[in-house]
């Protein structure tokens, strides 16, 4: 059985501004659609993904910016890092965590989902490790992307 991830739901607390952020970072617009003044979706893919965004209004009673965690994996961090940035997106510096653990969170308030005793260090990994380096960025309303290098993936991936 295939079970495909297709869409995450974004808490948002201004449609338009979050439209405008997730165009300028160069995602897609696939849909802007409402019905009356109460229900308003607005879908969104990352260039080059298969699964999608979406937020609105009526979407979702979550808290706007509680959405964490939010993984893009990229081939080059540096290059992909330097294009967000460039689209006016503020993405923190690349870093690496020195035991290799996985790093969830985001720059803004740096709210983490760190393991114990993992210490976060600037700059590449230093091997440049497949799923070593990070950088981490965030949506106007607070919900935390993560970029993460892949250039080789584990077995049966």
């Amino acid at each position: 059985m295939d079970l495909k991830l297709e869409l995450i739901v974004l808490p948002v607390s201004d449609v338009d501004r979050a439209k405008a952020f997730y165009e300028a970072a160069g995602f897609r617009l696939d849909l802007d659609k409402a019905a009356g003044g109460s229900w308003r979706a607005v879908h969104l893919t990352p260039p080059g993904s298969q699964s999608s965004i979406i937020f609105g209004t009526g979407i979702t009673s979550a808290a706007p910016g509680s959405t964490q965690g939010l993984y893009l994996v990229v081939s080059d961090i540096e290059e992909a890092r330097a294009e967000l940035v460039g689209r006016g997106v503020e993405v923190s510096e690349v870093f690496h965590d020195a035991a290799g653990l996985v790093y969830h969170g985001h720059a803004a308030g740096e709210v983490t989902h760190r393991i114990e005793g993992q210490e976060r260090l600037a700059g590449l990994h230093p091997d440049r490790a497949s799923y070593g380096s990070f950088a981490t960025f965030s949506d106007p309303d607070g919900n935390g992307w993560v970029l993460q290098e892949i250039t080789q993936r584990f077995p049966g991936r």
